[in-house]
């Protein structure tokens, strides 16, 4: 099976799609819940008739449906084929024939990173606490495979003794907020720590000192 590059994701010019960290993201405004409701029919109804349902994950709210689109590889990981661009593509004409309202820029996902000298010592216990199983602990990450929770991965760093911070959260946004998520951030008491990984990630800290940082597919491979 063959995976797309970040550029190939970006290449393909999925208007209403953003990459974040794995999978595809979208979010579509609707009416209210019966609207939403009627394009997530749709929605799974076009990945069905693709043999692709188990692609597309689906949040119905009030006025919001936010979808997304991945290949689910068990212990490889979720990564993104062109398969999927495809199902994103059908899934757009779904929602242009509901009159929902594509709002990209909304797009968000967190990720949890973890501090450790030694992941092997700490995945599974991460796992099973946050999924119920060790098996979510995958390579150098725990992924819940319901998406109930944020992704959890370790952050590689050298021996250390306590008190020192050892999560941060990872901020997933489109691309072209990113910037001014930044902004904003600061303005808000925020520090830039470090964006010499930007526009990758960029490192802000709180007023406190606590650290997060803002992501985005650009830089990847």
């Amino acid at each position: 099976m063959d995976h797309l590059s970040t550029r190939d994701v970006i290449a393909a010019d999925l208007t209403d799609w953003r990459k974040l960290a794995q999978r595809l993201h979208a979010r579509y405004r609707v009416a209210d819940a019966t609207a939403g409701a009627a394009l997530v029919t749709d929605a799974v109804a076009v990945a069905s008739a693709s043999a692709l349902a188990d692609h597309l994950e689906v949040t119905l709210g009030p006025q919001l449906v936010d979808l997304r689109v991945g290949t689910d590889l068990g212990a490889d990981g979720v990564r993104l084929t062109g398969d999927d661009v495809t199902l994103a593509r059908a899934v757009s004409d779904a929602a242009a024939r509901h009159a929902a309202v594509a709002v990209p820029e909304e797009v968000t996902q967190v990720e949890m990173g973890l501090d450790t000298a030694d992941r092997s010592r700490v995945s599974r216990f991460w796992a099973v606490v946050l999924t119920g199983t060790a098996e979510a602990a995958i390579g150098d990450s725990v992924f819940d495979p319901t998406t109930r929770v944020p992704a959890v991965w370790f952050q590689e760093t050298e021996p250390h003794a306590p008190p020192r911070q050892r999560w941060h959260p990872d901020v997933w946004v489109a691309p072209e907020v990113a910037e001014q998520r930044i902004a904003d951030a600061v303005e808000a008491g925020g520090t830039v720590v470090d964006d010499s990984q930007a526009p990758s990630f960029t490192v802000l800290a709180d007023a406190d000192g606590n650290r997060v940082c803002v992501c985005t597919c650009l830089d990847r491979s």
